[in-house]
């Protein structure tokens, strides 16, 4: 995960919280938390991430969060953490619902498929290779790609509160003011503190 997003992830979650990191890779976010003192634990489904993870000292579960994740529910967690992971799943929709049984807060990230940069690279007839989406269309582990609209709208759709949104540009930095009125276009990449009550 790049610094940028960790460090407005970060921001988002309230001091002494329990987190459950959702799609926690190699356990550097992880790591992060820890160190803040933020109770966490991570799950992933890479056996080679889970084994850097442990090495790093990070509490992390083997599961396929596609399977479900009733088994953390009632276990306390203030908070759930998932980054540029929503994307990678076959029923996004599905996980974000049991993320709210974990918890009532959330932080999603997504990468946008309406960026202004991706819209162009269609247009030239390829799909697109970006910072936010590094791998060709055969080797990507994507199959749900939206736009900021998009997400906004399933957010809307199903009762779930946007408190907070940051829009990013291509270096990942928040985006300027006056580009996040029109951020489906101008933002790479957003990350959502979500609620549902």
């Amino acid at each position: 995960m790049h610094k940028n997003i960790e460090s407005q992830l970060l921001k988002l979650i309230p001091p002494q919280s329990k987190v459950l990191d959702l799609g926690s890779g190699n356990g550097e976010f992880l790591e992060k938390l820890s160190k803040k003192n933020i109770s966490c634990h991570g799950i992933e489904i890479d056996t080679k991430k889970i084994i850097i993870s442990l090495a790093k000292g990070v509490s992390v579960t083997q599961k396929d969060i596609d399977k479900g994740l009733k088994e953390f529910c009632g276990l306390g967690f203030d908070f759930v953490v998932m980054a540029n992971s929503i994307q990678c799943l076959r029923r996004p929709l599905e996980a974000l619902n049991n993320i709210f049984e974990i918890a009532n807060e959330c932080a999603v990230t997504i990468p946008n498929f309406g960026y202004w940069k991706i819209r162009l690279k269609l247009l030239n007839g390829k799909m697109p290779v970006s910072s936010s989406l590094p791998a060709k269309w055969y080797e990507t582990k994507n199959i749900h790609l939206c736009t900021i609209k998009d997400f906004e709208d399933l957010c809307a759709d199903n009762n779930i509160t946007i408190k907070k949104r940051v829009y990013l540009d291509a270096d990942l930095n928040p985006l300027k003011s006056w580009f996040t009125l029109n951020s489906n276009f101008f933002a790479s990449e957003a990350i959502y503190h979500l609620e549902k009550k």
